[in-house]
């Protein structure tokens, strides 16, 4: 995912402070998401929970029912939307009474709208962090996770669990040096180095499944560095040196 949130969101803002919530509303949807807004904390309440919002941005001192009292209904009822609390309370102890009824974030006024939006587009992604890729695809070289197949052309492959686990790994990052470090602690969930040949072994095995009797090489060791795989279509500069089976 990129570093900013480029989904379009769907955000309310409870806000009695007309010209307040004017100038946020206007920058939300400058930037290319829905915003609705409520100016009190009953009808903050209600509208939150009969439609469905990203975020909400909660202002602390509201009429009718104040912001926490607002968050902790919601917590209460089970609506988990990630709450960006806005409030001119910027104290320590404010901040922690905030967050502990159940808001996500706490930012205090006079605030800057792009330290906002930066903060809102942050609980977006943890709350709806980025769908994993279920396939991927590599020249004829095609690996579904779901499925749990991969098959080059039209010949399926068979793996070992392990040798599935290093292909994903390699083929998730495709077309860039995947080091031996990398390997070892996202396929062996290894945090040191076992003085071992384990990653030889399986990258042998795992190259003669995938390219013995292929043609094009799509698994290459680069020399000094790691391993790589790509198709000779991807243009990523001279290609790797590719060791002999078994290195």
């Amino acid at each position: 995912m990129s570093k900013d949130y480029q989904k379009p969101m769907r955000i309310l803002v409870i806000e009695d402070d007309r010209e307040a919530a004017g100038y946020l509303l206007k920058g939300l949807r400058e930037a290319g998401h829905v915003a609705d807004h409520a100016t009190d904390g009953n009808d903050g309440l209600a509208q939150a929970l009969a439609e469905t919002y990203d975020v909400l941005v909660v202002d602390r001192m509201l009429p009718g029912r104040d912001g926490i009292s607002v968050i902790a209904a919601l917590r209460e009822g089970g609506n988990a939307t990630p709450v960006l609390i806005l409030s001119a309370l910027g104290a320590v102890d404010d901040r922690v009474t905030g967050l502990r009824a159940g808001g996500d974030d706490y930012l205090p006024k006079p605030y800057s709208f792009t330290e906002l939006l930066a903060r809102i587009e942050a609980l977006a992604r943890r709350h709806f962090p980025e769908e994993a890729e279920t396939a991927y695809q590599v020249g004829d070289l095609q690996l579904d996770r779901l499925a749990r197949r991969v098959q080059r052309r039209d010949t399926e492959i068979m793996l070992q669990p392990r040798e599935f686990r290093l292909l994903e790994y390699l083929m998730k990052n495709a077309g860039q040096v995947v080091t031996r470090t990398m390997l070892l602690e996202n396929v062996w969930d290894y945090h040191f180095d076992p003085q071992t040949n384990v990653i030889d072994v399986h990258i042998s095995r795992l190259r003669s499944k995938i390219d013995k009797g292929f043609g094009e090489p799509l698994l290459h060791t680069v020399r000094g560095a790691g391993y790589m795989i790509r198709a000779r279509s991807v243009n990523t500069g001279d290609p790797p040196e590719r060791a002999d089976a078994g290195s």
